[in-house]
């Protein structure tokens, strides 16, 4: 409460937990890299009670025989590649689109506060992921949900701020969204004679703070003090009761 969402939306409304009701926490794990002619998969969703968000969109690919998989709609957008240029949509409240991606270097992945950006199509390196989020929800600042950097042939591109995995490039391993920030995973390129596969997506988490100890939990969250608020960090899908 307070904080705006991904996607430029307002804060969720605050909600009222009942004592005695057992509330389940779902943390999503991350979508799989995409490699030669097959596409990045989508993230799994997360959820707490009311509140879901869905993992974010998987990027496009395509191999030196024209076959491939566009990018796929997500919280945030996956980033479009050569043969499937345009990048995938976010989802309203959640995140933006990925980036288009051209002939010589792949879109960035949307991320919770910006678009992916679009490969310019002239210097054979993909495109940097869209920024993250920042939250205070846990007494302290942090960004997660950056999109995952463009994959190219000369240099690698940058995932966005907030867990997202640089780009690869030629021979070099594109890198994985950070673990439980949401982050993407840096998407891939290499030569006909090569195959390379992009970073997977980094799970998620699920945080909740409440003006009153929970009763119970599962899941085995990290308990946190912020002021006047208990704060539950699920790195793991569980439950949680008052």
């Amino acid at each position: 409460m307070g904080e705006t969402s991904g996607g430029g939306s307002n804060a969720e409304t605050q909600f009222g937990a009942l004592t005695g009701q057992q509330y389940v926490v779902v943390v999503g794990a991350g979508g799989s890299g995409g490699s030669n002619s097959v596409a990045g998969s989508a993230g799994g969703l997360s959820a707490f009670a009311l509140v879901t968000s869905k993992g974010g969109g998987g990027g496009g690919s395509r191999n030196f025989g024209g076959s491939g998989g566009a990018p796929s709609t997500g919280g945030s957008g996956g980033g479009g590649s050569d043969g499937f240029n345009t990048g995938a949509a976010g989802t309203i409240s959640q995140g933006y689109s990925g980036g288009n991606g051209t002939s010589v270097g792949g879109g960035g992945g949307g991320g919770a506060s910006a678009v992916g950006a679009n490969d310019n199509g002239t210097t054979d390196a993909g495109a940097n992921g869209g920024a993250g989020r920042a939250s205070s929800i846990t007494g302290s600042s942090v960004t997660r949900a950056g999109g995952g950097g463009g994959g190219g042939y000369s240099s690698a591109s940058s995932g966005g701020a907030g867990g997202g995995g640089n780009g690869g490039f030629n021979t070099t391993l594109a890198a994985a969204g950070s673990a439980n920030t949401g982050g993407g995973g840096g998407g891939s390129a290499s030569g006909p004679s090569g195959s390379g596969t992009g970073g997977a997506g980094g799970s998620g988490v699920v945080i909740v703070r409440s003006t009153q100890a929970a009763a119970s939990t599962t899941g085995s969250p990290t308990v946190t003090t912020s002021g006047s608020y208990t704060v539950y960090t699920f790195t793991a899908s569980g439950s949680i009761t008052w």
